[in-house]
């Protein structure tokens, strides 16, 4: 008993001067206080600075009180940031940025952070050990226009809608036009919700909005030209543009992040983007609905999207909702090999308008080639030197010249061959996250290292709830599935509205031209493959898989209950439609309406 109590006060003594090393700085120290509507953003910087010089690596938090912190782009912290699947228009007007730090926590203490103006809240770069901690990000004027559907005339085509109380807009000649205080535009298209249960109203998908040629009939109530009988009264839809300029909060070049208890209730991009990130830990991250604020939406694109990371990506605990895209896209990018300069040498050029100017790959990287057309791979090889093709454009890149250890094929550069960095895929564990009432799909992988999704809540994703993709032709984003394991997880009438790549609820869909082509199968293979088991299924609808060139794919103690909630209309009418699929193993499901593998299991090629 002496020597245990004689372990346990050194144990004690040790803890005590753990914690002592960690030095707490109070954000009111430097006149960041809440609730004074001010612009805190040079005082955030100032503290930030001054504790990164004063502890040089060494663990320091800096907390906040809790209550609503405001910031403004006029002073804003000016950079030149290239941020996949954004618009790259630069520079970027940042609030928040904690930049080359080693140990070091923000803890809002239940802070909210409120943009005043079109910013870019918080960006993480080039960090080691880092954490961002109870704090939510929202925004005071949305670029998303929210309006409710109070009459809709059919036979006339006129729509008569209330525009929220958040909205700042003008009628100019006959169009709405929405803005804030560095932004205007007039909305393309929109989302429609179900006014009571903030669900993506059925068989809607994108749909346009009358924002044109229309007239105020009293204060914030206007009657446009605009015909679309499913928007009956008591709809709310979300008028939007094409633009996505910032994530809620940017990830770059760190290592061992950590973003526990953080909420973003509004972003013009992304939630979250993590791009050429080692580990990345979310606990209790949440892309939320901010509660007394009537919205029914959240993010103009995905709730977290993770672009070219390694290590081990940890998601749990997460609410995702209303989001205007996935709740989580996992993936690398492929460039396209546009010219051979020698037997070892190459230029591989970035090609999505939002996807280029980052750190793509560098020496001793381990890359393979993919045919676009059948999307084989044709080798791997080695980065022997990378550099921009445009040596005055160390920033901004958009091909690089690569040389290789092995020599490549002479008709490499023909236009039909992509080149893979296999140095940057994570792999990923996805679990007891909700993903509700949003647009497009639940969560996309691609990646070829091990990714888990289970205990997870899919609810009324509206398109797909899991996709699984690989694509050198469009989005150009990376790579093939190797082992994934689905499982444990409750799906609730996915399929409510079509999207890309929306073929069953869960979609293994990667995009090749010429299938008919393909010799070797993208998804899959060396014995593993995709295993989906012990899931519950409750939908309206027919489709439950569908999958495209895999090698192993398993379905097993599944439980799949239909229901009458919606009518049935996909265009699948097979449980289980296979394209070019290897080794695929069914058994021990339950269907509540029976099953018949020769009906309800279709093979093609």
């Amino acid at each position: 008993m002496k020597r245990f109590s004689m372990f346990m006060a050194l144990f004690v003594m040790v803890l005590m001067s753990c914690v002592a090393k960690v030095k707490v700085y109070n954000a009111s120290d430097y006149g960041i206080v809440p609730g004074t509507g001010k612009d805190m953003t040079k005082a955030v910087a100032a503290a930030i600075a001054q504790i990164k010089y004063e502890r040089d690596g060494k663990p320091a938090v800096l907390r906040f009180e809790s209550g609503e912190y405001d910031f403004y782009p006029q002073e804003a912290n000016v950079r030149e940031l290239y941020i996949s699947n954004h618009d790259q228009d630069n520079p970027k007007l940042v609030a928040v940025v904690i930049e080359d730090m080693e140990n070091f926590t923000l803890d809002g203490g239940g802070a909210s952070f409120y943009m005043n103006g079109r910013m870019l809240p918080v960006a993480i770069l080039d960090c080691e050990d880092c954490s961002v901690k109870n704090l939510s990000i929202d925004t005071r004027v949305p670029q998303i226009t929210q309006v409710k559907v109070l009459e809709n005339d059919a036979a006339a085509g006129i729509i008569t809608y209330e525009v929220a109380p958040y909205v700042q807009y003008r009628i100019e000649n006959g169009n709405l036009v929405v803005g804030g205080s560095n932004w205007q535009f007039t909305p393309s298209w929109g989302i429609a919700f179900e006014g009571d249960t903030k669900r993506v109203v059925y068989t809607t998908s994108d749909i346009g909005v009358g924002a044109r040629g229309i007239e105020e009939v009293s204060p914030r109530v206007i009657r446009a030209p605009w015909k679309d009988t499913r928007l009956v009264p008591g709809t709310v839809i979300a008028m939007r543009s094409y633009q996505r300029p910032t994530p809620g909060i940017f990830l770059y070049d760190n290592e061992n992040t950590l973003l526990e208890n953080v909420t973003v209730h509004y972003a013009e991009g992304m939630g979250l983007l993590a791009q050429i990130c080692e580990d990345i830990t979310l606990k209790g991250f949440n892309v939320a609905l901010r509660e007394g604020s009537g919205r029914y939406f959240t993010t103009q694109a995905d709730a977290t999207h993770f672009s070219g990371c390694k290590g081990k990506i940890v998601s749990v605990g997460g609410l995702y909702e209303g989001m205007m895209d996935d709740a989580i896209n996992v993936h690398g990018t492929y460039l396209r090999i546009v010219k051979r300069i020698n037997d070892h040498t190459i230029v591989g050029r970035y090609m999505h308008s939002q996807a280029y100017g980052f750190y793509w790959g560098g020496d001793d990287d381990k890359v393979q080639f993919v045919n676009s057309k059948t999307m084989e791979l044709t080798g791997s090889n080695k980065i022997v030197d990378i550099r921009p093709y445009d040596k005055a454009q160390l920033d901004g890149a958009k091909e690089f010249v690569i040389t290789l250890k092995k020599p490549v094929a002479a008709d490499i550069a023909n236009g039909e061959y992509g080149i893979e960095n296999l140095e940057w895929t994570p792999s990923v564990y996805f679990a007891d996250n909700v993903i509700r009432n949003n647009r497009a799909r639940g969560a996309l992988f691609s990646t070829p290292e091990k990714v888990v999704v289970e205990r997870n809540f899919f609810d009324h994703t509206s398109g797909t709830a899991i996709l699984l993709c690989g694509d050198c032709n469009g989005w150009f984003e990376t790579g093939a599935c190797r082992n994934v394991i689905i499982r444990n997880n409750r799906f609730v009438n996915a399929l409510t509205s079509m999207f890309q790549f929306t073929n069953g609820i869960i979609s293994i869909y990667p995009e090749i031209p010429d299938l008919a082509s393909q010799q070797k199968y993208f998804h899959g293979g060396n014995g593993k493959g995709v295993v989906i088991e012990d899931n519950l299924f409750e939908t309206f609808d027919t489709p439950i898989v569908y999958a495209k060139s895999i090698d192993g794919l398993v379905f097993r103690n599944n439980k799949i209950i239909q229901n009458n909630d919606f009518k049935p209309f996909h265009w699948n009418k097979h449980r289980f439609l296979l394209e070019k699929v290897k080794n695929f193993r069914i058994k021990n499901n339950h269907f509540s309406t029976g099953f018949d593998y020769n009906k309800d299991v279709k093979f093609n090629y």
